[in-house]
């Protein structure tokens, strides 16, 4: 998705001492594709941690990503490791994850199969790396967040939270042909587009725990979008709870007003459940363009000037396990058709008033 902000010449140096960052190829029936993973110099091996995935934006690689977002370094300090699937030119000229095709936001199919199938290598792998399954965690920005967007829907057994950073909403585009024009202007209903992600998880339906950013001043996905995300998960996880999580946008639990010293303020927003467990964060940085939110200022695409993006959202990964995550207790008797009634009746209602 981006297109008019000018690279940064530098990357920040990903050594560290002990440390290793591998390159790695996975092949699959399309062929095969680089990634890379970054093991910190503090883990042990027989001791499980966390993975963290990482979908890089458009015109970026997984080093400019890892560079920008300097999640490394803070692999080193928490002690998780670190997957960077990479798109290949020949898949997209600019690098794009191709999000925007309907053949690739579905279970099973295009780019979604293959990065799970990735993860799952990774997890697989116990001679070199030690996962804890439960904490799985994929986040993205710009195209990257969309895809991460779309794994959230389609493979929420691997993934126990999703991170969106200046993304769209699941399905904003089907066709590439004039559709990304409607990202500008925001993507279909988050209503019906939460409904689709719900059914996207088929089986697999379960509470997918979002963190989302978005910059105020961002005009290559303006925050229209962000607002969208963050809706259709209140539709997608309504419906996967059968109607025991609910939210609202206009109505959330807490929220908190911030200000980086010589940076910019923003806003946080979150939502808990019945339970008093936190499901959703939404942060608004004001002034904030299309960059990773207090990333690395000598890389593509960031702006050191607001709050830990990368930070953040480790954190928030943090409360979540997928062992812990809310499997609510329904009535077998309760339809889906019910429940979407019972929700479309909550937002005109709240429509009139």
């Amino acid at each position: 998705m981006e297109t008019d902000l000018q690279m940064k010449k530098s990357l920040e140096p990903l050594r560290v001492e002990d440390a290793t960052w591998q390159k790695n190829l996975y092949h699959d029936v399309t062929g095969n594709r680089p990634y890379f993973v970054y093991t910190p110099s503090t883990y042990h091996h027989g001791t499980e941690v966390p993975l963290l995935v990482l979908l890089h934006g458009c015109t970026q690689k997984a080093a400019d990503f890892a560079a920008g977002t300097r999640m490394n370094q803070l692999a080193e300090q928490y002690g998780f490791i670190v997957l960077y699937p990479q798109q290949k030119r020949i898949s997209n000229q600019t690098l794009c994850w191709n999000w925007f095709k309907s053949a690739n936001q579905y279970r099973d199919l295009g780019e979604p199969a293959f990065i799970a199938h990735m993860v799952q290598a990774i997890i697989e792998n116990r001679p070199q790396w030690t996962i804890d399954r439960s904490r799985v965690y994929v986040l993205g920005a710009s195209a990257g967040a969309a895809m991460a967007v779309i794994l959230g829907a389609t493979y929420p057994d691997i993934f126990t939270a999703i991170g969106v950073h200046s993304g769209v909403e699941y399905q904003a585009v089907t066709n590439i042909v004039g559709g990304l024009k409607l990202v500008l202007k925001g993507g279909p209903n988050p209503i019906r587009q939460g409904q689709k992600a719900f059914e996207a998880m088929g089986s697999y339906k379960r509470v997918v725990p979002t963190i989302v950013f978005q910059g105020t001043h961002d005009k290559i996905v303006p925050p229209i979008n962000g607002d969208q995300v963050v809706q259709q998960w209140m539709l997608t996880n309504y419906l996967a709870s059968q109607g025991l999580y609910v939210a609202d946008i206009k109505n959330p639990t807490t929220t908190t007003f911030g200000q980086i010293p010589e940076g910019y303020s923003y806003t946080v927003y979150t939502w808990k459940d019945h339970t008093g467990k936190e499901v959703q964060q939404y942060w608004k940085v004001d002034g904030l363009a299309h960059a990773w939110s207090g990333g690395n200022p000598a890389v593509s695409y960031t702006d050191p000037r607001g709050p830990n993006a990368s930070e953040v959202m480790y954190q928030f990964f943090m409360k979540h396990t997928m062992a812990k995550a809310s499997h609510y207790k329904t009535s077998p008797r309760k339809s889906f058709r019910q429940t979407m009634s019972n929700f479309l009746g909550r937002f005109k209602r709240k429509r009139k008033t």
